[in-house]
């Protein structure tokens, strides 16, 4: 043993296989174990790879650890909870199966094979978690909503959306952003920034329990932006990375350590630009500073009235040293890069007063300009208007007499700012009805709509990527949707730059549920676009949805043959055709029941007729007999469209016995064509499924061949002499 200090013990173990977690359709797998904390020992046995870890422990104590590389090499010592408040609110419920217990943060490691740990002062338990990511190429970046920054959504960094446990919840409005370091390294590569997204996902929802991973947006070293939790970019999803001040906060952690050094210029012009748009969908002012409720941390106990700036550390709110002091120290000026970012912009929009009696309109805006408010019944007809010119809004309106049932507001102040929106309704004397950050913002939860809370979920286009060339192969998409509660219901469609193309869906009163609409997209040219789905509830709750669908005509006509396959019998073997109107990177797959077998092809062709051949082998053994698909991906400035082409792959020949009786007759194990030759007697013959052959005027068998060929070429011979 490494004798340190007093109970304190090292011990290097090797990865014990368990039953794994899959994530990203296989792309991070989780393995967990329980170490012993007493014995003198390093294990020798060899141990698979795993690129990220973290331990749980019990007791007061603590507990560093390194890692050994796939090189051999032992790492630095690290604590192994550098950053101990990225928790969920105590109240949420997440991580309940973990309380207890004390949870270290995933540490990005790279490649490795073992680990050694040390323990300081009491710990009665320990356990690890090993996860293996993959490293991926997701897709070009895209805008998903109007003025959004380009987001790699989940879709494309290959989150498992089967380890959601529960749906997402929802903040009234997102009122401050709160900035994290993951405490990793800061040498990881592009391909492995995505992997290191997903590992943490699969780490923060199988070992620490909670329902996904907790920060609401990633940004790496290059500057690339990850959607975070799952629930809408755009909506006000409650995080679990700052314990106490998860709701009405948007979490972004930037990968990696930054305690000293300099954050990267591409990562922080990419952190003050999604911010920029975020708190412009609140209309929070990046500047501001604000009074915030705890919800309880080891810092600040629940309900103790705390001021914080719109955009904060999270050592602003907790007992730990994140975001890392160089970037600490940077969170003043990028919070002024925020708001120089987008101008013009409306802050703090409110609205104070009750439906029959006065009611105040009020806001900030960023520079002077001429602003308008207006007010509407439920079906959009004007009730009222005030309009202004300068920094500053500020009009009275005396509802008199007016009815509250179904008004909406909305002030605005030219095209170039966002509009913040909200209901009227009975309210107390002199309480904000509006609080326009929620309405603004268009997120997707809200309150009170008929049947509950008004959200739109699980929004999804299937396919993403459509090729609307006729050739009957993804022509059209799918969108799904569901709404939580009744609602009034349109979709519009948005090209790349956020500009408004056309309506696909008309205003609908629709029930709660799950909801579809077909999207062919034949008229446009190729591009990214955005269906952006809006939902009013019966008290006025807006809520929106982004789905993106690509457009892209450059994969078609493509087919498979034969269309049942057999590795050994197809002189030519599986023949994938398909046509490319432009130069692409091509990738071809074989899937059986979703999971790879084998890619024939990967790289670039130029536009024209290819084809590529699968000669049924594999890495390890030969293809199982049944379904297969081949899979074309076609990857150009749009994005990646596919195509699915289903085969079946039969390697088994047919089987012929004799059946001896009174009259002796063949038995074929299935459909095949026959060539019988029986006692200088010939004669063909099409059995369409398996069964027995009759041998007409046959009463004893002298000399017999058999031939048995099935549909997919395999074949058989008999003989008796």
């Amino acid at each position: 043993m490494l004798a340190v200090k007093k109970l304190l013990a090292t011990v290097a173990f090797a990865l014990a296989l368990g039953l794994p977690a899959t994530a990203g359709a296989g792309l991070a797998t989780i393995t967990s174990r329980d170490v012993p904390l007493h014995g003198e020992r390093t294990l020798a046995a060899a141990t698979p790879r795993f690129d990220l870890v973290g331990v749980h422990w019990r007791g007061s104590g603590s507990v560093r650890l390194r890692t050994r590389s796939t090189d051999g090499r032992w790492g630095p010592w690290r604590a192994a909870a550098p950053e101990p408040e990225d928790l969920p609110d105590s109240a949420s419920g997440e991580g309940r199966s973990t309380r207890g217990w004390r949870l270290g943060n995933p540490l990005w490691v790279g490649p490795s094979t073992a680990i050694r740990y040390q323990l300081a002062g009491r710990v009665t338990a320990l356990r690890a978690f090993f996860v293996r990511s993959r490293e991926l190429r997701v897709p070009l970046r895209a805008p998903a909503t109007a003025n959004t920054p380009p987001i790699v959504l989940r879709s494309a960094w290959g989150a498992d959306e089967s380890l959601r446990a529960n749906e997402p919840q929802y903040a009234p409005s997102v009122r401050f952003s709160i900035v994290h370091h993951t405490a990793g390294p800061n040498t990881y590569t592009r391909t492995e920034a995505p992997a290191i997204v997903r590992a943490i996902q699969l780490y923060h929802v199988k070992s620490n329990g909670w329902n996904d991973i907790g920060y609401n947006f990633l940004i790496d070293r290059f500057g690339i932006v990850y959607e975070g939790r799952y629930g809408g970019i755009a909506s006000n999803v409650v995080g679990a990375h700052a314990k106490g001040f998860n709701t009405g906060s948007a979490g972004v952690a930037m990968i990696g350590t930054f305690e000293t050094g300099s954050l990267p210029t591409a990562a922080e012009a990419s952190l003050a630009a999604l911010l920029a748009w975020r708190l412009d969908l609140a209309h929070v002012d990046p500047l501001s500073t604000l009074t915030v409720t705890s919800g309880g941390s080891e810092r600040f106990p629940a309900g103790i009235p705390i001021v914080l700036r719109a955009v904060s550390g999270h050592r602003d709110t907790g007992l730990t040293a994140c975001p890392g002091e160089a970037l600490y120290g940077r969170l003043g000026a990028i919070a002024g890069e925020t708001r120089s970012v987008g101008l013009p912009k409306l802050f703090e929009p409110t609205v104070n007063g009750v439906v029959g009696g006065v009611v105040r309109f009020g806001g900030r805006l960023s520079e002077p300009l001429a602003w308008s408010v207006a007010v509407t019944d439920a079906a959009g007809a004007p009730v009222a208007s005030g309009a202004g010119n300068g920094p500053t809004i500020d009009w009275t309106w005396d509802s008199a007499g007016v009815v509250a049932a179904g008004l909406r507001w909305r002030i605005t102040a030219g095209d170039d700012v966002t509009a913040a929106t909200g209901t009227l309704g009975p309210a107390a004397p002199g309480g904000s009805t509006g609080g326009g950050g929620a309405a603004g913002g268009g997120g997707a939860a809200g309150g009170g709509g008929a049947g509950g809370l008004l959200a739109i979920t699980r929004a999804v286009a299937d396919p993403e990527s459509i090729t609307p060339n006729a050739d009957g192969a993804a022509d059209v998409t799918t969108v799904t949707y569901t709404t939580t509660a009744s609602a009034t219901v349109d979709v519009v469609l948005l090209d790349a730059a956020g500009a408004l193309v056309t309506q696909l869906v008309e205003p609908t009163k629709l029930p709660a549920g799950e909801h579809t609409l077909t999207f062919d997209g034949i008229d446009l040219p190729d591009a990214v676009y955005t269906l952006v789905v809006t939902a009013i509830g019966a008290d006025g709750t807006r809520v929106t949805a982004p789905v993106t669908v690509r457009i892209s005509r450059t994969l078609g006509q493509a087919t498979v043959a034969p269309a049942l396959f057999s590795p050994s019998a197809a002189a030519g073997g599986l023949a994938v055709v398909f046509q490319l109107a432009a130069s692409a990177a091509v990738r071809v797959s074989i899937l059986r029941d979703g999971k790879w077998i084998a890619t024939p092809f990967s790289g670039t062709l130029e536009p024209g007729r290819q084809r590529v051949v699968w000669d049924g082998t594999k890495r390890v053994g030969r293809p199982l007999d049944g379904p297969y698909t081949a899979v074309v991906e076609a990857t150009d400035a749009v994005g990646t469209a596919a195509i699915s082409l289903p085969f079946v792959t039969d390697a088994l020949a047919p089987r012929v016995s004799v059946v001896a009786g009174r009259t002796p007759r063949l038995w074929v194990s299935e459909a095949a064509s026959l060539t019988v030759r029986v006692n200088g007697a010939a004669w063909r013959a099409v059995l369409p499924a398996p069964g027995p052959v009759a041998l007409p005027g046959i009463l004893k068998i002298r000399k017999l061949l058999v031939i048995a060929r099935d549909a997919a070429g395999n074949s058989s011979v008999l003989r008796r002499s």
